[in-house]
């Protein structure tokens, strides 16, 4: 019985599945058959060797890299950049599309969404050449705080106003852009509720709390669902772009440090060890953020 029926979609739809061969077929090259070379993490690798003729080492370059003491600060770095951009960054999305809900003036609403969304289009090369010319030493910004205040911060070298630069350059690259989504929702929601609402005598912080919030809950989990997904990633580009060895103990998350050891230090095998822990934990961070916003917010991706 599914056979047939399996052989009758494909009879009405075979044009269809003609059409995403290409696709496939890209995926396939560029996604899949790189896979080869998680063997490294398993091997002594030489690259005069190749994949196939280095000696194999079993999982000693895992049991190496839970034993080294900078590790585990790495990891920490990691979760932690991590979490606190993606807390930040949605609180500060889902405040700034409910404050552009307010505005009455489309004009005025299209620039400044517009002017918000922009820097989502920039790369992370040109927006830490942009922000280390902001927060230089005798950038903008410091002439703002020092006119202010009588002092400079140093932004680019101090461990921790280098986290909050790495916040809220985060929030200004793409909190633009998540509220375009968090907008998209709100024009979804039956104004019959607001009108019902008003009639039962609800303010307009009331109406927030009990309609447009619940209303827009479904798609800040899918947000924060995609976010988690790569909470092991840290933000390489972002920090790749603007760290530097003053600042390394409190910015240095996995892929810069795969980057390191791996790269420059020649390290292959340790670096892609490194690489495979993290693609494994963010699958399991993935699966159990999608499980967690099934069972308390009703949203399923797949």
């Amino acid at each position: 019985m599914q056979q047939s029926r399996f052989i009758r979609h494909m009879s009405r739809h075979w044009q269809k599945h003609v059409m995403m061969l290409p696709v496939l077929g890209i995926l396939l090259l560029f996604n899949y058959v790189p896979m080869v070379g998680i063997a490294v993490a398993f091997e002594d690798y030489l690259p005069s060797e190749g994949f196939f003729g280095s000696p194999w080492a079993g999982l000693e370059w895992f049991k190496y890299m839970f034993t080294m003491s900078s590790f585990t600060s790495v990891i920490w770095n990691t979760l932690f950049i991590s979490l606190l951009k993606i807390v930040t960054l949605e609180t500060a999305s889902v405040i700034f599309a409910l404050m552009l809900n307010e505005l009455r003036l489309q004009r005025t609403r299209s620039v400044i969404q517009g002017a918000a969304i922009f820097p989502n289009f920039l790369s992370w090369v040109v927006c830490a050449g942009i922000l280390k010319d902001v927060v230089a030493q005798e950038g903008i910004l410091n002439q703002l705080i020092g006119a202010l205040t009588g002092r400079n911060i140093s932004f680019l070298t101090d461990p921790g106003w280098f986290r909050v630069l790495l916040v809220a350059s985060n929030i200004w690259k793409d909190a633009g852009y998540n509220a375009v989504i968090i907008i998209a929702a709100l024009a979804g929601i039956d104004p019959a509720l607001y009108e019902a609402a008003s009639i039962d005598g609800a303010g307009r912080f009331q109406k927030m709390r009990h309609i447009t919030l619940p209303g827009i809950s479904q798609i800040v989990a899918m947000l924060t669902i995609l976010a988690l997904g790569g909470v092991m990633n840290g933000g390489f580009d972002q920090i790749f772009n603007l760290y530097n060895a003053t600042v390394r103990s409190s910015s240095e998350i996995i892929d810069t440090y795969v980057y390191r050891k791996g790269i420059n230090s020649g390290m292959y095998s340790l670096g892609t060890a490194v690489g495979l822990f993290k693609s494994a934990v963010g699958t399991a961070l993935l699966i159990a953020s999608h499980k967690a916003a099934m069972k308390y917010a009703g949203y399923r991706i797949f």
